[in-house]
């Protein structure tokens, strides 16, 4: 029975290291944004409204500032909120920010395709035709729905015009 309390004690002390441990390393990195005090193990998830992300994320920006550091678990979250602080950091100092982070639960869906989940030069590449073929499809000059609309109109002229040659030349036999 006195083994059975000495090692409730020493499992109780070891795990105390553990979270001890882990609590250090998170807050070891002095030079992030200020936010919210993380829980060991769990970061700040559950200071979040399940369902509601984006209202927990601005409810820190209204604490904390534009600028500011969440954890998902042990991973530290650098999060921009607003159109200034965003235009600042993607086109005043794009170098800096061109990496993204890493997303390991959609890592083996997605494999680095899209402008969303790509980064480096990869994603230079993948904006850069992103914008090219955005621009020479119209956006910016009409709304994509005009442009659809146009579309359809010249497509639609195009089956008129080949069913009424089609009526034509069955009339003309």
């Amino acid at each position: 029975m006195d083994t059975t309390w000495l090692s409730t004690l020493l499992l109780a002390l070891i795990v105390s290291c553990i979270i001890y441990c882990a609590w250090n390393t998170m807050w070891s990195k002095h030079n992030l944004p200020p936010g919210p005090t993380p829980l060991p193990i769990v970061g700040n998830v559950l200071q979040m409204r399940t369902g509601e992300m984006v209202k927990s994320l601005l409810e820190f920006r209204e604490k904390y500032g534009s600028i500011y550091t969440i954890y998902f678990g042990h991973k530290p979250v650098v999060v921009l909120c607003g159109y200034e602080v965003v235009k600042e950091a993607l086109v005043d100092h794009p170098e800096e920010f061109e990496a993204r982070g890493r997303l390991p639960t959609l890592d083996s869906f997605v494999q680095e395709h899209g402008v969303v989940f790509s980064s480096g030069k990869r994603w230079k590449d993948l904006r850069r035709f992103t914008l090219t073929t955005l621009r020479n499809f119209g956006m910016g000059k009409k709304s994509i729905e005009q442009r659809i609309q146009e579309e359809s109109g010249f497509l639609v002229a195009a089956i008129r015009s080949h069913k009424g040659m089609t009526k034509q030349s069955r009339y003309e036999v």
